[in-house]
């Protein structure tokens, strides 16, 4: 016998132990002969990292995935991993450090490496364990970490041929720099972080004799009608402290206010370059003065004008935003003459950027050069790990030529070949991969892939997989070829020392590097593995919408130049790209530590249980349509679970037991055959639901099924059989309960694994063991059907239904019993109320049932089938009264409705609020239309029983 409650904090740790001894997830586990593999990837989560809501979802349905599939009989491999989260794992193991007065750089590289590998190797699986937690089913044998031994050696295969290829190089470009961190980081670490700040107008001086006419009065048509002559021009900027390294002036081509002064100069404030005025159309006349500064080494923007006009690119900033100029070669070259402000040099060297920008505000404005200041509210890009706002700066990176590797990944997409779920995110896919940049890969950490590349004695550079080869290929360059450099090499050589030859290339590789690679280098690539024979390419992968540019892409364009099928065609990493929404908070804010509105996963776990919170986030995972958590829909979910286990005590109490030997075409009652119909019915809407990537449907097929069907209906239809005198029925009954009860324990396995698992265990019958674990039987097969018994109790459930609902609507007691007079009823709604005349009685609560050729007066009316049934009312409550109830009810919606339609035709109300509180306010208004709509029926019904 059940215990009376399941107690989700016992059996969940005890089951996570049964599979685990069982090892019931490994690769090929509960696989028929010959079976087609499935192969899914994880997401690798940082090594840094814990579990978030994110994680709950994005593994929830994978894992629904997994089990589905490995209980159809495929062959599943689930593979597991963790990404080295380079700056994030840098900056956990430095903190630590630091808090014991230790710094990297006095540690050397060597000493610090080894501290991050201590340290992964103490705190590195937590987030493992979590996902266990959860009830993920990996093959956990196979873990892997994208700095292990088999996934560096992909690294370094990837990054060689590459670069023999021409597909990776060195250049000198504007990255994201984080002057906090010392290192470029990617799109993916910048955060847009809106800031109030200013707009400082300055006055940049035209070179001698220059002027133009400046409109200064317009006409209603908005056509200049007075000018001044000006000997300078006003520019507005946001960052004063950039000027020093201005390059140009950019006006538009067609703004008629600067045409006579493009090619013309201005004398550069502070600094004293004369810089040119160049026509570009990313000057936008109305924005600001329509004249921009252009300072192509610090700004991504500024660049590509430069670029197109050919500006120079001169730096002003160190590593860390300090300014530097009066040792800068590139500022100081072209320089005709001294400052024009006598000083400054002086007290802008080597200040802060915020500093620097202080102090030349204050310069342009004794120079009287300050035009004005405007409060300007903008956004401002900060590193996500250093907190400071990131610096666009110019230089020299690794890079990959993504334009070429985007080809086969745009035509993959395009030609079908692998499809996104929805497919509305193919357009962000195309959009980035069409409009793509180089990929800068290189990082000045020390936690990382090491870039292989060693530099000789005049800066050439020899990228192989070892040193040893790198040796080898620079002295067969350097010998090859007469000059100094031979001698050089000739003379160390001689004197045993090679190891002076090279020098390695600091920098590591950007962590997106060796993710691109998962799909394969998981798998044992470059060796031809059997488990890269077996599972590559893999199915689906299952991801969030913000990583398709840095993660799916990626993966992509590397699955497609490295791996080839038997023909030599390129093969995509997987067929199926799912992407699911965010999991927002109840109101459909986004969580966030500062918001205070973060939902812990485990502490859901530990409230609800993990199966609550997987059936909950299923549920609601519609495609296209962010997830608005409520822990009271958690809730509302484990009670679900708790129907099923006193569902199946309650069968237990009525002797229903386990029997193999139940074959379900032999039922002959009616009431079992028409659930085994409804059982086939969901099982085929969960499995094409599941097949289509439709978790929500095939979670609500599942929630309709157990809750409505069988424990609201089907039970009760059968207590009159299990405490009759029918002993043949009984036993047919107790059969079928069991049978069915086994079937839905595997429907709802893939969504509820652990609960699904003990039930399954629980109810094994008199052999107390299973053949399999849950986890490892066959999936259900949609094979019964009876339509006519499903018909007619599907009749039964829609005649109750709907005289309680009247029942409900019109406030009858409880206790009230009512007559039921059918009216223009065929032969067969005869017989079916004859033949069920017992259970309408009982679950209706009506007691003489007749026959009629017109509706009582006073009676309300639901038509069922071809029949009208009335429920004559009159005696059992005050229809006026209840008139007036419902009059007051409508009243007190309509006053709400109109409250917030008034909201939501205010634009000030609907552009200004937070979007959370607008969609609230929409779904608040949908709920009252749907309750205004069912008061309408009960005053209908009122009405016409008056």
């Amino acid at each position: 016998m059940l215990e009376k409650t399941y107690d989700s904090a016992a059996v969940e740790p005890r089951i996570a132990q049964l599979w685990d001894d069982e090892d019931a997830f490994r690769a090929g586990a509960g696989a028929k002969p010959g079976a087609e593999s499935f192969c899914v990837v994880i997401p690798p989560p940082n090594v840094t990292g814990s579990l978030h809501m994110g994680h709950a979802l994005n593994n929830t349905l994978q894992d629904v995935m997994v089990r589905f599939e490995r209980m159809r009989g495929k062959d599943v491999l689930w593979q597991p991993g963790m990404d080295h989260a380079g700056i994030a794992t840098q900056m956990v193991v430095e903190r630590k450090l630091m808090e014991r007065q230790l710094h990297r750089r006095e540690m050397g590289r060597e000493a610090f490496i080894d501290k991050v590998w201590e340290w992964k190797a103490e705190s590195g699986g937590l987030i493992f364990n979590q996902l266990k937690r959860l009830g993920a089913s990996c093959d956990w044998s196979r873990e892997r970490f994208t700095m292990d031994e088999g996934l560096s050696k992909a690294v370094l295969e990837v990054f060689v041929s590459l670069y023999k290829d021409g597909l990776i190089y060195k250049d000198k470009r504007l990255v994201n720099w984080d002057p906090k961190l010392l290192t470029a980081i990617s799109d993916m670490e910048v955060e847009q972080i809106e800031i109030k700040g200013h707009l400082w107008h300055l006055r940049y001086p035209l070179e001698k004799g220059v002027t133009y006419q400046h409109p200064i009065a317009f006409d209603e048509e908005g056509k200049p009608t007075e000018f001044e002559t000006r000997d300078y021009l006003v520019v507005a900027t946001t960052r004063p402290e950039t000027m020093l390294g201005d390059t140009g002036i950019a006006v538009n081509p067609e703004d008629e206010r600067y045409k006579s002064i493009v090619g013309k100069h201005v004398i550069l404030p502070i600094v004293g370059r004369r810089i040119p005025i160049v026509a570009d159309d990313y000057a936008d006349p109305a924005e600001g003065t329509g004249a921009v500064k252009i300072t192509p080494a610090h700004d991504f923007n500024d660049f590509e004008v430069g670029k197109r006009t050919g500006l120079r690119q001169i730096s002003i900033l160190n590593i860390d935003a300090t300014v530097t100029i009066k040792e800068n070669e590139d500022f100081l070259e072209g320089l005709d003459h001294p400052a024009a402000l006598h000083g400054a040099w002086d007290r802008l060297e080597g200040q802060d950027r915020f500093t620097a920008r202080k102090i030349i505000v204050e310069i342009f404005e004794e120079a009287g050069l300050l035009d004005k200041i405007e409060p300007h509210q903008h956004m401002v890009p900060h590193g996500d790990r250093g907190g400071v706002p990131i610096e666009p700066r110019l230089t020299e990176q690794w890079w990959v030529d993504n334009k070429t590797l985007a080809k086969p990944a745009i035509a993959s997409v395009r030609q079908g070949r692998t499809q996104f779920v929805p497919k509305s995110w193919e357009k962000t896919y195309f959009q980035w991969l069409e409009n793509i940049e180089p990929w800068c890969i290189s990082r000045q950490l020390w936690w990382g892939h090491q870039i292989p590349a060693w530099y000789g004695p005049d800066g050439q550079v020899f990228v192989e997989k070892t040193e040893e080869e790198a040796l080898h290929a620079a002295i067969q360059h350097y010998l090859a070829h007469e000059g100094p450099m031979k001698a050089y090499v000739e003379d160390l050589l001689e004197n045993f020392k090679p190891g002076e030859i090279l020098t390695r290339d600091e920098d590591v590789l950007d962590t997106w590097f060796s993710s691109a690679l998962w799909p394969f280098s998981t798998l044992g690539w470059p060796d031809k593995t059997p488990e890269l024979a077996r599972y590559y390419p893999t199915n689906v992968l299952v991801t969030g919408f913000d990583i398709i540019p840095f993660w799916v892409v990626r993966m992509m364009q590397m699955g497609l130049h490295f791996m080839k099928d038997e023909a030599g065609n390129p093969v995509e990493p997987f067929h199926t790209v799912y992407i699911h929404a965010l999991v927002r908070d109840k109101n459909g804010a986004k969580m966030s530590k500062s918001k205070g509105n973060v939902i812990d996963p485990l502490e859901l776990i530990d409230e609800y249980g993990a199966d609550s919170l997987r059936f909950t986030l299923a549920i609601m995972a519609a495609q296209g349509r962010d997830v608005k958590l409520d822990p009271a829909r958690i809730a509302g979910y484990r009670n679900f679970g708790t129907k099923l286990w006193n569902a199946t005590r309650f069968a237990g109490m009525n002797g229903v037991a386990n029997d193999p030997k139940f074959v379900p075409e032999t039922c002959s009652l009616t009431i079992n055959r028409w659930i085994l119909t409804e059982l086939s019915r969901a099982i085929r809407d969960v499995t094409e639901a599941i097949e289509g990537y439709r978790f929500n449907e095939a979670a609500g097929s599942l929630y309709r099924f157990v809750w409505n069907q069988f424990c609201d209906w089907y039970l009760e239809l059968l207590k009159p059989v299990f405490s009759g005198d029918d002993e043949a029925g009984k036993a047919e009954s107790q059969a079928c309960v069991a049978y069915v009860l086994d079937e839905t324990y595997k429907l709802l396995h893939p969504f509820m694994p652990f609960m699904t698992e003990e039930l399954w265990a629980q109810t094994a019958g008199e052999s107390r063991t299973r053949d399999s674990l849950l986890c490892h039987a066959d999936w259900p097969a949609a094979s019964y059907a009876d339509d006519a018994a499903a018909s007619e109790i599907n009749w039964l459930i829609d005649l109750v239904s709907g005289i309680r609902s009247v029942r409900s609507e019109m406030n009858v007691p409880p206790a009230a019993i009512a007559p039921l007079v059918v009216v223009e009823a065929s032969t067969q709604t005869k017989e079916r109320l004859e033949r069920h005349a017992a259970a309408i009685r009982r679950l209706a609560r009506v007691d003489a049932i007749d026959l009629a050729a017109a509706a009582p007066k006073g009676s309300a009316q639901i038509v069922v089938g071809e029949a009208t049934v009335c429920l004559p009312l009159g005696s059992l409550i005050d229809l006026a009264a209840e008139k007036l109830r419902l009059e007051k009810a409508v009243g007190k919606v309509d006053q709400e409705r109109e409250r917030i339609l008034g909201k939501l035709s205010n634009e000030k109300f609907v552009a200004n609020a937070r979007p959370d509180v607008v969609e609230a306010e929409r779904e608040r208004l949908a709920e009252l239309d749907g309750q205004k709509a069912s008061l309408g029926v009960a005053l209908a019904r009122v009405a016409d029983a008056g």
